[in-house]
């Protein structure tokens, strides 16, 4: 469920600002989050909502995938969610992938699988356990939520993401920087009394950073 080189430049294409696309290139060709998400929904068409979606990448993603017929993506940075919506238009896909300007946790009229890519940590630890059971409140039952986030080990890994988080702050990528990163304990907490099974293993790709997995189904 890879898109091979030429989709994935076809994808990049449909964003306005040439380094947009640079990222988008780089991006498909060595997170290996996108494949991982599109073979934890496989088989299940269901929306899927995607909090703190960017620019609705996921979206573009999982359709060249033929992984879903709908995507819905929130996020409160009208920038990203307006260049988001235009390369949807650009594509043909302006029905197919919703993008919605708001707080992440504004309740959504629908259930299905739910996705949160590298987000919880740029939340006060307070406001992860409100976001992780919004997510449980619209998973449908056959739906999956996928959660990839740095978790907090103190690892070489983690150090690592620590300064690169620093960074990102500083470039003005991700306004306000990490907050807090949790531990797998953090999570389970919330969703394992919620009837959620979790299953975590490590996603570092070709990078130094303490990324994991996550995939939880009732």
């Amino acid at each position: 469920m890879i898109p091979d080189p030429g989709i994935r430049r076809r994808i990049a294409s449909r964003f306005s600002r040439a380094g947009d696309r640079i990222y988008i290139r780089g991006k498909l060709a060595t997170d290996p989050v996108y494949t991982a998400t599109a073979n934890a929904i496989e088989g299940r068409r269901l929306p899927l909502l995607d909090i703190g979606c960017g620019l609705g990448l996921l979206g573009h993603y999982l359709h060249a995938c033929d992984a879903l017929d709908e995507y819905i993506g929130l996020d409160h940075d009208g920038r990203k969610i307006a260049q988001g919506r235009d390369a949807a238009r650009r594509a043909g896909l302006g029905d197919a992938i919703a993008l919605r300007e708001t707080d992440a946790a504004t309740p959504q009229g629908v259930r299905g699988h739910v996705a949160m890519l590298d987000v919880l940590h740029y939340l006060p630890r307070e406001r992860q356990d409100e976001l992780l059971a919004f997510a449980v409140d619209h998973l449908a039952d056959d739906g999956v939520l996928i959660l990839r986030n740095v978790i907090r080990d103190g690892s070489w890994r983690y150090r690592a993401t620590v300064w690169e988080e620093k960074f990102i702050k500083a470039v003005g990528w991700i306004p306000g920087g990490a907050q807090y990163f949790p531990t797998e304990d953090d999570i389970r907490r919330v969703l394992e009394p919620r009837g959620i099974r979790v299953a975590f293993r490590p996603l570092f790709g070709r990078t130094p950073y303490n990324s994991w997995l996550m995939t939880a189904t009732r």
